[in-house]
C-alpha cells in the first residue's frame, strides 16, 4: 500500500483514481499532477516505483494544498465569516444552508442538525 502525505492509497486502482482519495484532489487535479510528474495515468498503484512516488509527492507538496492544511484553511475562512457577522457567517452559525438554497422542502438534514 502506497502512502503519500499521510494517506494510504488503494492498491488495485489506477493511480489517477487513487490520488482522488486525498482530501483536496479531484479527478482533474489528479490528471494535472500525473502530467507534471510524467507518469501514465493508467498505471496501477501497486506497479508504481519509489521514484514515481517521490515525483508525485514533490509535485503535490510544491503546488497544491491538501489534507490538513486545506482543512485548516477552510475552517479559518468559515471562522472569519462568523466573526465578521456577515450573512454567510450567520447562516454558518445557525447551521443552515449558506449558498441560497431553499430550505422549505429540501435541505432536511441541515435543518435537522441546526444549533438551537
Amino acid at each position: 500500500m502506497i502512502r503519500i502525505i499521510g494517506v494510504d492509497l488503494p492498491n488495485n486502482k489506477r493511480i489517477i483514481i487513487a490520488l482522488t482519495y486525498m482530501f483536496g484532489i479531484g479527478y482533474n487535479t489528479s490528471k494535472k499532477i500525473l502530467m507534471e510528474s510524467k507518469i501514465d495515468s493508467n498505471t496501477r498503484t501497486h506497479n508504481i516505483s519509489e521514484d514515481d512516488i517521490a515525483r508525485i509527492r514533490n509535485v503535490i507538496m510544491k503546488s497544491y494544498r491538501v489534507e490538513g492544511d486545506l482543512k485548516k484553511e477552510i475552517s479559518l475562512n468559515i471562522k472569519r465569516l462568523i466573526d465578521v457577522n456577515c450573512y454567510k457567517g450567520l447562516r454558518h452559525r445557525k447551521g443552515l444552508t449558506v449558498r441560497g438554497q431553499k430550505t422549505h422542502s429540501n435541505a432536511k438534514t441541515c435543518r435537522k442538525y441546526k444549533k438551537k
